[in-house]
């Protein structure tokens, strides 16, 4: 016996069984007419269910172990919330079970209803050392069954990134445009840099920008200044500039810093160095005023990316990719590989975190139509799904692929997902 409760749940719940000709352990014929709702929390495993045992009609909870005793290993014999237990579901029956009222429970045995076959599938999809339990199934499951879990595991997966954007956004009193400004920040570090990034934008409110809009200097020299990267000495004019204005705003609006020791250039191309983040980053708030407004608005993806094209960014960064180190022919752009992961991670995102705050569907709506207009991520994790033969068309798809990957296969909960079923079912 090589698998868990779980199993047995689905099994249960799923009919996965011989039901012809059942009977309980005392020999009275037995009829499911309703399995009943599985239940996630505490108390018995299925709700509601419907039961027929002799000529008894019976409606209640059931409940379900791998072997009888372990209802008394588990106390339910001391709780009240299994007295309404109407069956008892076991793999093997080794003990009899009585309620607190000293009534039997009735017991009815799995052990020889359950086909090998099924039982087989199960144990390769569970003991498997691949990277993923079903990665030589996955390819001959219906693309319909596929796409309609991925899509689960996608609004699953931007909910739980809508958790972290709430919090925020009561941490700053409802501030929908400081709320996005922080995380538009973080997203332009990417992965290697988005906590400094994070850091300064917290170190440098939005509001202040505002100030000084017609100022695109003042602009910049609040970015690199309050990112540590002015704490120097200069011979060129440009950096010289930036930290005599960042000397006074400093003041002005009681800046502290971050260490410029945080920011990670290892290993990096020179266009995704910090510094030319930075100076995109600074570009970005030239150019737009009302940012999170402005994304809002705009309601095709083109339009989105002409947001974060053609930035002004200063001439300095041509030839530049560090103060103090120079280059040749540096391009300042952002690029379009660049330009969809922060529509995806942040765009999208918050059009539907938007719309589940305000109960808004024509917010989630144009957040799922922009995942269906972006291309599929490329990582390890999505290359492994598609090499199985999973269609990834866009998005839409690579997200929800990432997140049944997290929340599915690496914590082997084939029974509570859609694909895995679907792979037992054919069994």
């Amino acid at each position: 016996m090589n698998f868990p409760e779980d199993f047995l749940h689905y099994v249960w719940q799923f009919r996965s069984f011989d039901y012809n000709g059942l009977q309980t352990v005392n020999g009275e014929s037995l009829k499911i007419i309703s399995p009943g709702l599985l239940n996630k929390n505490a108390g018995p495993d299925f709700f509601n269910a419907k039961i027929e045992i002799g000529d008894t009609m019976w409606a209640g909870n059931v409940e379900i172990h791998l072997r009888s005793s372990d209802w008394l290993k588990h106390n339910h014999q001391l709780n009240p919330a299994y007295e309404n237990v109407i069956l008892h579901v076991v793999y093997e029956h080794d003990a009899e079970i009585k309620r607190i009222d000293q009534s039997i429970v009735p017991v009815i045995v799995l052990k020889n209803r359950i086909s090998a076959d099924l039982i087989k599938k199960y144990e390769n999809l569970f003991l498997t050392l691949t990277d993923f339990p079903c990665i030589a199934q996955i390819g001959r499951v219906d693309e319909l069954i596929v796409d309609s879990f991925l899509a689960r595991t996608l609004i699953e997966r931007f909910e739980q990134k809508t958790a972290a954007v709430t919090e925020t956004l009561n941490e700053l009193n409802g501030n929908w445009d400081e709320t996005f400004y922080r995380f538009m920040a973080r997203n332009f570090g990417f992965k290697v840099n988005a906590l400094p990034f994070e850091l300064f934008a917290k170190a440098v409110p939005q509001n202040i920008y505002a100030k000084h809009k017609n100022n695109p200097q003042q602009i910049e020299a609040l970015v690199f200044g309050a990112t540590g990267f002015l704490n120097d000495q200069f011979e060129e004019e440009y950096p010289k500039k930036l930290k005599v204005e960042f000397q006074f705003l400093k003041k002005k609006y009681h800046i502290k810093p971050i260490p410029v020791s945080i920011w990670k250039f290892m290993r990096m191309r020179p266009q995704n160095f910090p510094t030319i983040r930075l100076a995109q980053f600074a570009a970005l708030i030239v150019k737009t005023k009302h940012l999170f407004s402005k994304v809002m608005e705009i309601k095709d993806i083109a339009g989105l990316h002409d947001l974060f094209e053609d930035l002004p960014v200063h001439a300095y960064w041509k030839t530049h990719y560090h103060f103090k180190k120079e280059t040749s022919g540096a391009n300042t752009q952002i690029g379009k590989t660049s330009v969809d992961n922060i529509l995806l991670n942040t765009v999208a995102l918050f059009l539907f975190a938007y719309g589940k705050h305000t109960a808004t569907q024509f917010y989630i709506n144009r957040a799922i139509k922009l995942l269906e207009s972006l291309p599929a991520e490329q990582n390890a994790i999505t290359s492994k799904f598609t090499n199985a033969g999973v269609k990834m068309d866009h998005a839409f798809a690579s997200q929800g692929i990432l997140q049944l990957k997290k929340q599915y296969c690496d914590q082997k909960k084939c029974l509570s997902c859609g694909i895995g079923i679907k792979i037992l079912k054919q069994a």
